[in-house]
């Protein structure tokens, strides 16, 4: 398995400007070939760590969520990485190795480890190994409900965690992080697996905003009426009821990274 990171450095003059960048009411497709190190970002109480920020709430693109795509160099990292007190985070190591300590508890963190980290923790991230860390980071303001508790951290890996396959086939699958029937959580951040050739076979549209960062293969992926080619690093952003199928290509998996928000009521909004 393999875990896909933006691809940083700067093409060459000779290369065309002209991409598959794609931004509508409906979706965007941010694609790895845009993630260069002309546009990330240094954020305070970090140390020798750069940022590139796909998604952040904005209107006309995402609401409920930020997603990072996050480099320590060696030494680095946060001692104080979250200044909301209120957001929980969903951490995806793609490479390096990260010491990561929850309210006073290490963990060491390799390629395909996985937290989450409740509202409210201490917690720090530290790059303890000889090559750069790079993980992705998905934030998202708790939403607390009455009589209901409040989750949980909680650190386990990809490999550690089976693959959910959906009924009447082995070809498209989720591994879920947390129960979905779990209803102190108000987001899930799972990975999907398409076997070459397997398919949603149908186009989904639902209440739920979703931001897929592909992490392994090739697809065809349905966006609201546009087919497009999606493949390692490229970032896609749907909002809410926008129509999503997809087909695996390739001969290798096609895997990604997916947020979506759940379990609440919509806010009425005046």
């Amino acid at each position: 398995m393999t875990y896909a990171f933006p691809p940083a450095g700067l093409p060459d003059q000779s290369v065309n400007p002209e991409g598959t960048a794609i931004f509508t009411e409906a979706y965007a497709v941010l694609p790895a070939c845009t993630m260069r190190d002309i546009v990330t970002s240094y954020l305070p109480g970090w140390s020798d760590t750069r940022v590139w920020i796909i998604a952040r709430p904005l209107s006309g693109f995402a609401e409920t969520f930020a997603q990072y795509a996050v480099e320590v160099a060696p030494g680095g990292g946060s001692d104080a990485p979250e200044p909301d007190t209120g957001a929980q985070a969903a951490i995806l190591l793609a490479d390096g190795t990260m010491t990561l300590t929850i309210d006073g508890t290490n963990h060491t963190l390799t390629s395909g480890g996985y937290a989450y980290i409740r509202p409210g923790a201490a917690w720090s991230v530290r790059n303890t190994g000889t090559t750069p860390l790079q993980f992705h980071w998905i934030r998202k303001r708790y939403e607390p409900v009455q009589g209901i508790d409040w989750p949980e951290s909680f650190v386990t890996s990809d490999k550690e965690t089976p693959v959910n396959w959906m009924p009447n086939t082995d070809k498209w699958g989720t591994t879920r992080f947390v129960d979905p029937s779990d209803l102190r959580h108000d987001m899930h951040a799972n990975i999907v697996t398409f076997l070459p050739g397997g398919r949603i076979p149908f186009a989904e549209t639902h209440v739920m905003e979703h931001g897929l960062y592909v992490l392994q293969g090739t697809a065809r992926y349905l966006l609201n009426k546009d087919w497009v080619e999606v493949g390692p690093g490229d970032f896609m952003w749907l909002r809410a009821f926008c129509p999503q199928a997809c087909i695996a290509t390739g001969d290798e998996p096609f895997r990604y990274l997916l947020y979506k928000d759940v379990n609440r009521h919509p806010r009425l909004m005046i």
